[in-house]
């Protein structure tokens, strides 16, 4: 009954599975969609909800990111679930992590030493390495991409959002594309010089180094300064937060960042590094430093639960009237946004409960990061216009 409903008011066949799936908070919101937690018959799930007309004449990214997903099978990597469409969106089922992304799960220990560093890297270069040998790049390793399965101290960490991810259909093709996230993305990615599987290893690098100091090895706020101190590969290991550290950690992290892709170390030979046996790791306990990480972050998730409200409201408005599926896109996107995994703590009865002091915070460095992109886009503009020239034959 419920398929011939499906074909009489113009639904996709595969649309009566959403019945299946009773929709709950929201977990995040990007460009094309959003992710909702979702109760199942077989427990909670995440769905990915992609507006169609957000990718309209991109339909392919959908695709590739359904088959890539359906192909993947390793204890460190999110399970595809399912998935199905309607008339104006897909919608993408995933194992739902509920252990918290990377840092914040970290900050909830009473201690965190750099062979539990070692432990975590491992994990990730586990999945990694899974991709790889399957010709697949990630294209957005950062620490909130990285979450655990559980709450449970013994819990799975699990690499998740492969909205990007890319399989080559070579082991030598370059890919040309943007990609990545700001302060993550490899030298060859902002240069345009073409990438491939190095640029999932200099992210890693990049992790590796925050998770046993609590700080970024490239600090530059504006793309051409960051394009400038990557490209020169000047990492620098402070003797005030790296004196605890091994000094095989250091070299690790040092064939990783390397501002040549060729000389990076590949994933399998990444897992042979003598700092990974975790024999020579130290007890130095970097939680105090990590947590000041943390803290530096609480008034940037401010912002981005404006953000995410902002975005959620722009989505919903995107929705055709006569969607059969309004209820997808919440009603309310600041309570949405607020219930969001990592948001800061708001009291019962939503934003309008904060104190004019966290209101006038979060206003004031919504209006600044606004300033910063407006800055940082024309940056960018203004960088590429130069990389464009210096590619230009003479």
């Amino acid at each position: 009954m419920s398929s011939l409903f499906s074909r009489i008011s113009g639904q996709p066949a595969t649309y009566d599975k959403k019945s299946q799936y009773k929709m709950g908070r929201t977990l995040g919101a990007g460009t094309y969609g959003i992710v909702r937690e979702a109760d199942s018959s077989t427990g909670k799930v995440a769905v990915k909800i992609i507006l169609k007309k957000n990718v309209k004449g991109n339909e392919q990214m959908v695709y590739d990111e359904l088959q890539l997903l359906q192909n993947l099978k390793h204890p460190h990597i999110v399970r595809f679930v399912d998935w199905f469409e309607s008339k104006d969106k897909y919608y993408i089922v995933t194992q739902l992590a509920t252990g918290g992304e990377l840092f914040d799960r970290i900050c909830e220990y009473g201690k965190f030493t750099e062979k539990d560093a070692v432990q975590v890297v491992k994990e990730v270069l586990d999945a990694v390495d899974y991709l790889h040998e399957r010709n697949v790049v990630h294209r957005d390793l950062k620490p909130e991409n990285l979450l655990y399965l559980t709450p449970d101290h013994n819990s799975s960490l699990v690499l998740a959002d492969f909205g990007i991810a890319k399989m080559l259909d070579s082991k030598d093709e370059m890919l040309t594309t943007m990609a990545g996230s700001f302060g993550y993305a490899a030298p060859e990615v902002m240069l345009k010089k073409g990438h491939g599987k190095p640029v999932d290893m200099w992210s890693l690098g990049v992790i590796t180094y925050t998770l046993l100091c609590g700080y970024s090895p490239f600090r530059s706020e504006t793309l051409p300064e960051l394009i400038d101190e990557c490209s020169n590969g000047r990492v620098v290991f402070h003797e005030r937060y790296w004196k605890g550290v091994s000094s095989d950690a250091k070299n690790f992290i040092g064939e990783l960042l390397q501002p040549s892709p060729q000389d990076r170390l590949t994933s399998s030979e990444a897992l042979k590094h003598v700092w990974l046996k975790g024999e020579t790791a130290t007890e130095h306990d970097i939680l105090p430093d990590l947590k000041q990480f943390l803290a530096r972050a609480r008034l940037k998730r401010g912002v981005e639960l404006v953000r995410l409200s902002n975005r959620i409201q722009a989505l919903r408005l995107q929705q055709d009237a006569n969607s059969e599926d309004q209820d997808d896109v919440p009603e309310h996107p600041g309570e949405a946004a607020a219930n969001a995994p990592g948001a800061p703590p708001v009291p019962s009865g939503g934003a309008r409960r904060l104190s004019r002091a966290a209101r006038s915070a979060i206003f004031r460095e919504v209006v600044l990061a606004k300033v910063r992109d407006m800055k940082a886009q024309q940056q960018r503009e203004e960088a590429e216009k130069t990389v464009t020239s210096l590619s230009t034959p003479k």
